[in-house]
């Protein structure tokens, strides 16, 4: 039992013989209370679980300050902040002790699962959809192809490296087997790279989000059980996929046209929020992690005003770039990768170099996928990002806290493991970032993946027909509809 609770029922049950039956004295109550706090107080603090409340707000401030700084320096340096807030994770916790892994391991479900929604949420509201739809077919081969040669490569180096049995070394795997689509959801986007590259990586990394969770979850019973049963996994992950499709069109179609009405009406927001929170309950109670539907979700509002000209309904004019939700993605993204650091553990000296060494394996079979997949109308560039995009985080922390929960042999050694290769990945994707600004941007007419129409002049103001847009920034080539 927590401590905390231990400590109250203590000491009410030894107080409670002095409670007068009658002539009852409120005053009672109020000292039994500060005397309650005192101790719950005392106990935090002494058996270092958590740091007193006015510390863990100044390092709240630190965190605020350093992604704010942190977003910053990436837009003028092109290097990812996460490894920062990380590593500032790695300070407040294991280095300067203010919070204990204890601490950090009980508010895991609760904060991985607001973690999860929100960004997910926010990556399918800045996807559009025909980019989406144009590069799917990429996206999917990225995804399946990269997801099992990582397991595949992990596994092997788990079971002979490590010693471990090839249940455990699969389930280790597939934890880490894809890329964080709340790392790439936030680097993409800062990237001058195609559109389309960008919603191939973005949905890329929630594919494989999904992927690894659905197959881990049912590792885990496999490992319990000691047998593997191909069947259940394959009925597990059609299940999830139609779940989530189901309720994200579902959902999401309705919504799109509800909120229309309601505009730009105050808390209309906190009403899209608060079905977002009810739409991850439904996907959990029929078996789907919520992940896919919160996607399908945000595609559907991102892209209402493409839908509303399919559906033909009017929209009023809404103000798309949301000050309450960039701020919420925003808070949300810089304290997970804190809270990363917070979970990082320094036990063995041997994992942190499989972890390193494994993540390079990874590095170099991204970039033998990426000639697979990748074809010639994508740009020197767009191939440089790809394949360098392998960062490793929000589905591969939560899911290694887990096998401890759970009982698993090895369990411990799980959070240490992947912690290195949440890091190292992230350093690495850092590096390819930074190598990638060497790359000049393709031409506006002649490169990039994007093929311009051939008359670029004609700007017929059919709403059908595009043109070419070349403010953005890097003189990349943009679709816009001429209507917009």
């Amino acid at each position: 039992m927590n401590p905390i609770i231990l400590s109250i029922l203590n000491l009410i049950r030894g107080q409670s013989s002095e409670i007068p039956l009658t002539n009852f004295d409120s005053s009672f109550i109020f000292e039994k209370f500060a005397e309650i706090q005192n101790s719950v107080g005392t106990l935090s603090t002494q058996d270092g679980f958590i740091a007193p409340a006015h510390v863990i707000l100044l390092a709240a401030g630190v965190v605020i300050f350093l992604g704010v700084a942190g977003e910053a320096f990436f837009k003028r340096t092109g290097i990812p902040d996460v490894a920062f807030l990380m590593v500032l994770g790695v300070i407040l916790g294991p280095v300067l002790g203010l919070i204990q892994p204890e601490a950090v391991l009980q508010v895991v479900p609760y904060f991985a699962a607001l973690a999860l929604i929100i960004i997910m949420f926010d990556g399918g509201l800045n996807l559009d959809i025909k980019h989406v739809i144009r590069t799917a077919h990429f996206s999917s081969t990225l995804a399946i192809l990269g997801f099992i040669l990582s397991v595949a490569m992990i596994s092997i180096a788990a079971h002979y490296a490590l010693g471990w049995l090839w249940l455990e070394s699969i389930l280790l795997g597939s934890i880490v087997g894809g890329s964080s689509s709340a790392i790439v959801f936030g680097l993409v986007r800062n990237v001058k790279i195609s559109e389309e590259t960008k919603s191939m990586l973005s949905f890329e990394s929630a594919l494989t989000d999904i992927l690894a969770t659905i197959v881990a979850f049912i590792l885990f019973e496999a490992v319990l059980a000691g047998t593997f049963d191909l069947q259940i996994l394959q009925e597990t992950i059609g299940r999830a996929v139609v779940v989530g499709l189901v309720l994200g069109f579902g959902v999401g179609i309705p919504w799109m046209y509800i909120s229309t009405k309601l505009g730009n009406a105050q808390h209309a927001y906190m009403l899209t929020l608060g079905i977002l929170f009810v739409l991850f309950f439904l996907a959990n109670s029929f078996g789907e992690s919520g992940a896919l539907t919160a996607l399908v979700f945000g595609l559907m509002l991102g892209n209402k005003n493409h839908l509303a000209r399919i559906l033909r309904f009017k929209l009023p004019k809404i103000e798309t770039d949301d000050p309450t939700h960039n701020q919420l993605t925003f808070l949300v993204r810089a304290f997970f990768f804190v809270f990363v650091g917070l979970m990082a553990s320094f036990g063995q000296i041997e994992y942190m170099i499989f972890g390193i060494l494994i993540t390079i394996a990874v590095f170099f079979g991204r970039g033998i996928v990426t000639r697979i997949t990748l074809t010639k109308r994508f740009s020197k560039l767009d191939k440089a990002v790809t394949n360098s995009m392998i960062p490793r985080g929000l589905a591969a922390a939560v899911l290694a806290t887990y096998p401890i929960t759970m009982g698993l042999p090895n369990a411990e050694a799980y959070p240490q493991i992947i912690f290195f290769i949440i890091l190292s990945s992230v350093i690495i994707t850092t590096i390819g970032m930074g190598r990638s600004k060497n790359i000049p941007p393709p031409d506006p007419v002649k490169g990039g993946f994007v093929k311009p129409p051939e008359n670029p002049e004609d700007t017929s103001k059919d709403e059908s027909e595009e043109i070419i847009d070349e403010s953005k920034e890097g003189g990349f080539v943009k679709k816009v509809n001429s209507h917009e």
